[in-house]
């Protein structure tokens, strides 16, 4: 056995030494258990700790947070589990309730990896690991392997977690396990919507999501997850595409993280990278938090994935042309349930649905050369927040379409289009939100008119001819809405 100690940070060990002296008062057995074992002896940083101790874990947690002037959360009042949160906001400190002794305890845990435990207050040493499914053995053999054969009908989650596990850590899922996941792959669809999704989101939040996304197609889980796209399969495209719409949603997620810096794709290299306009402002927009657990970066990739949800139902063929007309907005609504279902959060909802609703608009702004002041103008009046995320959708698009086809003069017209759209958003605030001359009851008042439609058309009209730069002035402003009355007369 090796006499070496476990490389816990500073910080950790003191926590760890506290809540042990806390329990040793209460005389409450405890271990150190799952993950934060895992990561310890890979060498990883981790502030989520695990703790199973003999007692209940909810009452537990409030004392252990009052000591320590932390937070606790009851996290399932069922199988009682518990959360405390340190004031500092670094350290998550989740209590259990040991089913059973530890050895048994273990054996309800899901992957050997994370069946590994330490008593609390024992010394931080690697002989004093309990270790019952020799996981240390498949961390040095990069491998996820379960516990037992039931560990998914334990947990259908656990399905997912072994995908996002091998993702997080560059392992390989065992075969023997892999057959298991694929056996059981159909229970992930009576899984809760909330775990579900938090599973997703955290793959999707992890670089390379695109081949990930194909794996999960292979073991059956991404159309148990999501049925809608099982009929994806097989839909033929027009032959400029190089993709069936199935395929092609998940290479453009690929494509996606090329074009965001986030990891090669093997359709496209330097030459194509390099024409994609790019800035430390453009990075951080896709970074900024839409939910808990949700960024821009994130949603952006599971729009991508559902873009073309709706192409089946809209596919229809005229002599040789095969068009998908409605498929933006009946796939907008189509996303919007399954998030729905998943139990995404109203915010996520409705900007996916609108990445989706628009994924074509940006193309659209302009039929030869760069678009008006008035058609950007317009863009970002209909997508808002999200009209940045949409351009780099739309290139990802295009670049999945085309895939080793792609034609590079083409490409780079698309990314200067891109880039003028970019500069004239970032350097002409007008464009997006031109300041305020007159509001609707400046109109009212001015023009003698009555409430209604109208004065929000007049408005509209109004701020158009301010992002062209054709008004500026409140004068201006007058003889440009008594220009529109009188052509309306």
């Amino acid at each position: 056995m090796e006499e070496r100690k476990l490389a816990i940070e500073p910080a950790a060990s003191r926590l760890l030494n506290e809540i042990s002296r806390l329990l040793a008062k209460k005389h409450t057995p405890a271990y150190i258990v799952g993950g934060f074992i895992r990561d310890t002896l890979l060498g990883h940083t981790t502030a989520d700790i695990d703790i199973a101790v003999d007692a209940d874990a909810l009452a537990v947690a409030v004392a252990i947070a009052d000591a320590l002037e932390g937070k606790s959360i009851p996290l399932d009042d069922v199988n009682l589990i518990g959360r405390v949160i340190l004031p500092d906001g670094k350290w998550q400190i989740d209590f259990s309730t040991l089913q059973g002794d530890i050895q048994q305890d273990l054996a309800r845990r899901d992957f050997t990896i994370d069946a590994m435990a330490l008593e609390l207050g024992a010394d931080f040493n690697i002989k004093n690991i309990i270790d019952p499914f020799h996981g240390q053995d498949d961390l040095r053999r990069r491998s996820i392997k379960a516990v037992s054969d039931d560990v998914f009908k334990q947990d259908a989650v656990r399905l997912l977690r072994a995908v996002r596990l091998a993702a997080e850590l560059d392992f390989t899922i065992q075969s023997a396990t892999e057959k298991l996941i694929v056996k059981n792959s159909s229970l992930i669809g009576g899984e809760a919507g909330e775990r579900v999704r938090e599973e997703l989101l955290r793959l999707l939040n992890i670089s390379g999501a695109g081949p990930r996304l194909f794996y999960l197609d292979k073991v059956g889980l991404l159309t148990a997850m999501i049925p809608e796209l099982a009929i994806t399969k097989g839909v033929e495209q027009p032959e400029e595409h190089a993709w069936d719409v199935f395929n092609h949603s998940l290479q453009t997620v690929g494509a996606l993280e090329f074009v965001l810096r986030e990891s090669p794709w093997d359709y496209a290299g330097k030459k194509v990278l390099d024409a994609v306009p790019w800035s430390d402002e453009v990075e951080k927009r896709f970074d900024r938090e839409i939910s808990s657990g949700s960024t821009a970066r994130s949603m952006l990739k599971l729009a991508v994935l559902l873009h073309d949800i709706a192409k089946p139902q809209t596919k229809t063929i005229e002599g040789d042309r095969t068009r998908f007309l409605g498929h933006a907005d009946i796939g907008a609504e189509t996303a919007a349930a399954i998030m729905e279902r998943l139990r995404f959060s109203n915010r996520e909802i409705q900007l996916v649905a609108l990445l989706i609703k628009y994924h074509l608009r940006p193309t659209q702004m302009s039929n030869q050369g760069m678009p008006t002041d008035r058609a950007i103008y317009r863009y970002f009046r209909a997508t808002g927040e999200a009209g940045i995320d949409l351009l780099y959708l739309c290139l990802a698009d295009h670049l999945a379409a085309r895939a080793s086809a792609l034609d590079l003069t083409l490409w780079r017209e698309h990314c200067r289009l891109t880039e003028y759209v970019l500069e004239k958003h970032r350097n002409e605030a007008n464009l997006s939100a031109p300041p305020k001359i007159f509001d609707g009851n400046d109109i009212i008042r001015e023009f003698g008119l009555q409430p209604g439609p109208k004065v929000g058309e007049l408005l509209e009209e109004l701020h158009e001819a301010q992002a062209a730069g054709e008004v500026a002035t409140r004068e201006q402003a007058e003889a440009y809405i008594r220009k529109l009355l009188s052509a309306k007369k």
